[in-house]
């Protein structure tokens, strides 16, 4: 098997690497660290988080709302990704699709000015 930086390490030592890719906002080099990790502890909510943030800004957007759809049929009630699914898919033109999802976040957030 070639290991790469990117694969390289514990899956602790890969988070942290990932995480300092992404603060650099090389957005394309912390998705890489980060889905093979995903892989390996899919039931993590914080490194697909991050995947998708990760595709988001790197406009991978079709891989941003795959990896936010898997978080919110997890964990219907998490409201950052349910923010950035409604994002993402503002961002592909599909806004009718967006709203609910962004409705829903601002209440999930407390935020009901925006309802």
């Amino acid at each position: 098997m070639d290991m790469t930086y990117y694969d390289h390490g514990t899956p602790a030592e890969r988070w942290e690497r990932a995480q300092m890719f992404f603060e650099a906002k090389d957005y394309a080099a912390a998705a890489r660290v980060l889905g093979k990790l995903v892989e390996e502890v899919p039931e993590q909510t914080g490194p697909r988080l991050l995947l998708a943030r990760s595709y988001y800004h790197s406009a991978q957007l079709s891989r941003a709302e795959t990896e936010l759809r898997i978080i919110v049929e997890r964990d219907p009630v998490e409201h950052y990704a349910r923010l950035m699914l409604g994002r993402t898919l503002e961002r592909q033109r599909r806004h009718e699709e967006a709203e609910p999802h962004l409705r829903l976040a601002s209440a999930l957030a407390g935020d009901f000015d925006k309802l």
